[in-house]
């Protein structure tokens, strides 16, 4: 199995959604060096922070669907979770290789490939976490190429506080209130990030005009693709197209 490939007008920018991750385990060094090794400009991941204050690679909010047995994220301790063996992509074994990575393997990935790390602060953060989540990548030297997304508009808004030049995108599930998203979206400099079904070309073009770009999720239809290509979609999500 490989990617599905699209018909590239060069205006679009592909990012690769928990990494390659219908081609392996969703949010593993495996799925992110599958994104690195193709033509991606971004690996998307998730990010949560442990019961004892550190940082850990994962999805969902409890161990269940990865790993088969039932820990919460956020009241577990990184050591517990980083033991855990995952289940290959679409099999029930496990392979000895795949454990939930750390911030600092995501991001030397994306380093190391010179990918964009499109990185989502997963639920309602306090403020010194998602200080430390960013100092860590400033540390890393890797700021400049790291996208932050949230569906949480506190967590951006802290972040922006603190990096006035942050790139950042608000991840919604539909759109509403037009006004008041623009509103929102130009007062904090923040672009979007879209469920791929509620976009449409006007909308694109709105967002255009008031200078805010548009990614959308999550894209796994080349005909899907190459239409949102077309009406002007500057990043695309994806779990398979390249």
């Amino acid at each position: 199995m490989n990617t599905l490939k699209m018909n590239h007008r060069g205006t679009v920018q592909l990012i690769a959604h928990r990494g390659v991750c219908d081609l392996e385990r969703e949010n593993t060094a495996a799925a992110f060096m599958a994104a690195g090794n193709r033509s991606y400009f971004g690996i998307e991941t998730d990010i949560h922070e442990t019961a004892d204050g550190k940082f850990i690679i994962i999805h969902d909010d409890t161990t269940t669907r990865v790993a088969g047995c039932d820990y919460r994220v956020e009241e577990t301790d990184f050591d517990t979770l980083r033991s855990l063996k995952l289940f290959d992509q679409g099999s029930e074994a496990k392979r000895a290789d795949l454990v939930l990575p750390t911030l600092e393997e995501y991001i030397s990935i994306c380093k190391r490939y010179e990918k964009v790390a499109v990185l989502e602060l997963k639920n309602e953060m306090k403020a010194e976490t998602i200080l430390k989540i960013a100092g860590v990548i400033e540390e890393m030297d890797y700021l400049a190429s790291t996208i932050f997304i949230s569906f949480s508009l506190n967590n951006l808004v802290t972040l922006r506080e603190a990096y006035p030049q942050q790139q950042a995108q608000y991840l919604v599930h539909k759109i509403e209130n037009m006004t008041e998203l623009l509103a929102t979206l130009k007062k904090y400099h923040f672009d979007i990030d879209a469920k791929y079904t509620c976009m449409t070309k006007e909308l694109v073009e709105e967002f255009h005009r008031n200078g805010i770009k548009v990614n959308v999720w999550t894209v796994n239809k080349v005909e899907a693709a190459e239409e949102l290509e077309e009406i002007g979609i500057d990043y695309i999500t994806t779990n398979i197209i390249e």
